[in-house]
């Protein structure tokens, strides 16, 4: 049957054109979809005409200080000239303190209100990142600046008192009655946010929200969440379990599996109630709170105890170099592996722990779906990853080739810390392919800390390890 005069084969294929009506229809529908996108994007774009707002808050703290180093300098001529006794000393240090805490609150509303109503600043990672910023909203907020304000009001009522003899008695009582009126709505501000971050994470737990989501909620990977849009990614957090555990694995992890995980989990890794260090902790999917402190540094036959103590410092992560610690299972690898991971996320580094499983199968969901090298880009705002449990089970070449990707592009762009039950000579058994293993191996040791861990089955301490001997590391 010839075709239609307005239809046009393609590619050998023959096409049937809609009825006209059908066509007519998807284009109002279009149209009619299009443009409540489009208004929305315009009014949401509006939010930058607060920008010049928060830089005319800029030009305000310049304002202040110079009014600071100008009543300094004045404190200082008249201590000199001998013109200044104690009652003054002290009024002209409060009106010092005063300005300081003013210009806190400026700094505090043009970071916090530029990150919350404008634009996300991109400080992860920053060493310098204040730990309110992490979890700023506009309640936390409010509430921050009311207690700044006491605070400011505080200390005027005390240069009141201090100056009484000429402070009328009209302007202490207003001055106090309208002290005690900004500690009550501080507090009734701070009453009401807690009821509002309940309700916050009660109903966030598991799809997150616009300040962080819960680690691998409803992510089909599992592995990963990717919360804040293009911002954290989140590892799923593992089971928790002994004291010095190293995270033995008898399978691959699957995406379903890792969901499930994930899912069991209750704490929402960017609690908006946690310090900015508790957030990167919860954030990074440690299997267990673990601290270099606890670590049972006796029990080991052999350990650098001098080289673990260097690490602890935290000096390879600002290098962009690497940590491999190997010894056989049981003796304490991933236990240090996760503390110089909590001691560098209380640093203020972003970190994120996983399994080679997991992150096996989180970049093979990404070459999957296309975009293997944006996710490998998107882990460069992290400056430590760690590697967990490397050689538990071989790889295929697939996996390999993975792993291979992850070590080359971290390659003196950011940190690794791998742990493994097996020596560098018996990787090309884990990963398949001695080509694959001797690539990897250069890359990783090129910058590296090696700390070799030997001993017996921390686990199996109080059971005489069943006849078993751990095997001696090379």
């Amino acid at each position: 049957m010839p075709l239609p005069s307005h239809v046009t084969p393609a590619h050998g294929h023959s096409f049937s054109s809609p009825a006209p009506g059908l066509d007519s229809f998807r284009d109002h529908r279009d149209v009619a979809s299009f443009a409540p996108a489009a208004l929305g994007y315009a009014l949401f774009a509006t939010r930058w005409l607060q920008a010049p707002l928060y830089f005319g808050l800029v030009a305000a703290q310049g304002v202040y200080v110079y009014k600071f180093f100008n009543e300094l300098w004045k404190l200082i001529v008249h201590v000199i000239n001998g013109h200044a006794d104690e009652t003054y000393v002290m009024l002209a240090v409060l009106k010092l303190v005063d300005v300081v805490m003013i210009a806190n609150l400026l700094i505090m509303t043009i970071v916090g209100g530029y990150e919350t109503f404008v634009s996300r600043i991109n400080l992860q990672g920053h060493r310098d990142q204040p730990e309110w910023l992490s979890h700023v909203n506009s309640n936390v907020l409010k509430v921050k600046l009311a207690t700044a304000i006491v605070g400011i009001s505080s200390v005027h009522l005390l240069q009141m008192f201090v100056d009484v003899h000429h402070t009328s008695q009209h302007a202490l009582l207003w001055g106090t009655a309208i002290h005690m009126a900004f500690i009550l709505s501080a507090g009734i501000l701070a009453y009401m946010s807690g009821p509002m971050l309940e309700s916050r994470k009660s109903g966030h737990g598991c799809g997150g929200h616009a300040g962080g989501g819960h680690p691998g909620g409803g992510h089909p990977g599992g592995g990963l969440a990717d919360s804040h849009g293009e911002g954290n990614l989140q590892l799923i957090p593992k089971p928790s379990t002994g004291a010095h555990d190293d995270a033995t694995t008898s399978g691959r992890a699957t995406p379903s599996a890792s969901a499930a995980t994930s899912a069991s989990t209750s704490t929402s890794t960017s609690s908006l109630g946690g310090s900015g260090a508790e957030s990167r902790i919860r954030a990074a999917g440690f299997p267990a709170p673990k601290a270099l402190e606890d670590f049972d540094h006796d029990y080991p036959r052999s350990l650098d105890r001098e080289a673990v103590a260097m690490l602890g410092k935290l000096h390879f992560i600002t290098a962009k170099e690497n940590v491999v610690l190997l010894g056989p299972p049981g003796t304490g690898k991933t236990h240090l592996a996760v503390a110089i991971g909590t001691r560098a996320c209380q640093a203020g580094h972003q970190v994120l722990f996983a399994t080679v499983a997991e992150w096996v199968a989180r970049l093979a969901d990404a070459k999957a779906a296309g975009r293997l090298t944006e996710e490998l880009a998107r882990l460069d705002r992290y400056p430590l990853l760690i590697v967990d449990a490397l050689g538990y089970f071989p790889l295929q070449a697939e996996e390999a080739q993975l792993i291979f990707r992850l070590v080359a592009h971290r390659y003196e762009r950011g940190s690794l810390i791998v742990t493994s039950d097996k020596p560098l000579s018996s990787w090309d058994l884990v990963l398949s392919d001695t080509a694959v293993a001797s690539a990897v191996i250069d890359r990783l040791v090129h910058h590296s800390e090696i700390i070799s861990v030997e001993g017996d089955n921390y686990r199996m301490r109080d059971h005489g390890g069943f006849g078993f001997t751990s095997p001696a590391v090379r």
